[in-house]
């Protein structure tokens, strides 16, 4: 169990073997409450917000901070992560992009250009999107993510393109500004044609919350996967986070979080996902089905906050001790990458520097 210093940063202190990298999450996509379902203008996106809560988890020690994309909420993650490069000094943009929505030649050159401005700070999370207004069947769909991953892939690292494939045929030299080193793809899903990209092109494969048991048993399928290719895979956790002085304390501000959410509005906050009948979706459901009359599907691990989200449906829950254990326990597995998020954003991101943060030995993996 914790004790007071097993977790505190040091020259020969913190988490057993490795560093960990730690990111905070920015609010592009409209999903930034006190209370969920209940609209506060000023936490819309917008520039002034957003680059507000990424700024705070620069100055406060984070390693990298999500920018999400959704196509109809929020802002436009690549052209956000532009900006917040001339605006930041040390944290990693994990700026997502929807494969479906770009041309893999022209998002190569958006994406070198970040790399550009932000020199060794650009990470790069692939979704795998329909086009805005159609929809493609699962199997395609990945087939177009696993075609544009390798292409991305020889692009960013300077190399050209030979693809021949169902959806992009082209000889095509990288843009001249993408010069290489390619920064780090993290992609998730479970469906066996995500795990398969992942285990064939990811460097990061990000899972949402589950059980300790069903997050072992993901690691130990996509590690026998890579290692089919001859490949390695690295792991990350995307999370929300419910942290105070104790566990009573974060209970209770979890339930608050909820109060004034009902049924009908938690449906049509989730239903406007894009990605809300993936197989990753559906699991988050069924961990809150299976959860206890309070929500938790195992200890700490509450599943409340899934009730008006679509895609990451849990938090952690607890006091710092309790988080840190969490954690190290994640790690134990082999997590290495932890992606955390608390409602509000930048309330929630000083609140977790000052009580978990500062007690962790981290850095980008990459």
């Amino acid at each position: 169990m914790w004790r007071k210093g097993m977790y505190e940063s040091g020259h020969n202190q913190g988490m057993k073997s490795q560093h960990l990298e730690i990111a905070w999450f920015a609010a592009l996509c409209d999903d930034d409450y006190e209370q969920l379902g209940v609209v506060n203008e000023s936490l819309r996106s917008s520039w002034a917000h957003c680059a507000d809560i990424v700024r705070t988890a620069d100055v406060r020690g984070f390693d990298s901070v999500l920018l999400p994309s959704g196509y109809e909420l929020g802002i436009d993650a690549v052209a956000m992560a532009s900006a917040l490069a001339t605006v930041t000094s040390s944290i990693h943009l994990l700026t997502a992009v929807r494969i479906g929505e770009n041309w893999p030649p022209a998002l190569a050159r958006q994406l070198a250009t970040v790399a550009h401005l932000a020199p060794g700070r650009l990470n790069i999370n692939i979704i795998s999107s329909d086009l805005a207004g159609e929809t493609l069947e699962s199997s395609p769909r990945y087939q177009r993510t696993a075609e544009a991953m390798a292409i991305l892939r020889d692009l960013l690292d300077g190399r050209p393109s030979h693809s021949d494939g169902d959806f992009y045929s082209f000889d095509v030299v990288p843009p001249r500004i993408a010069t290489g080193p390619r920064p780090p793809l993290y992609f998730g899903g479970l469906s066996t044609a995500a795990r398969d990209v992942a285990a064939r092109y990811a460097d990061v494969y990000l899972m949402w919350p589950d059980t300790m048991e069903n997050v072992a048993e993901i690691i130990r399928d996509m590690r026998e996967r890579a290692a089919s290719y001859g490949r390695e895979l690295r792991f990350g956790y995307r999370v929300h986070v419910v942290v105070r002085e104790t566990e009573a304390a974060a209970r209770a501000a979890a339930n608050y979080l909820v109060a004034a959410l009902d049924a009908e509005q938690g449906n049509a906050i989730r239903s406007r996902s894009l990605d809300a009948g993936s197989v990753g979706v559906a699991r988050q459901s069924e961990l809150r089905e299976g959860a206890d009359d309070d929500g938790y599907a195992e200890a700490n691990l509450w599943t409340g906050i899934g009730r008006a989200r679509s895609g990451c449906g849990a938090a952690l829950v607890g006091s710092p001790a309790q988080i840190l254990d969490k954690i190290e326990a994640y790690r134990e597995l082999g997590i290495e990458a932890f992606i955390f998020s608390g409602y509000p954003h930048l309330e929630e991101c000083e609140r977790f520097a000052d009580l978990v943060l500062s007690q962790l030995t981290h850095a980008p993996l990459y």
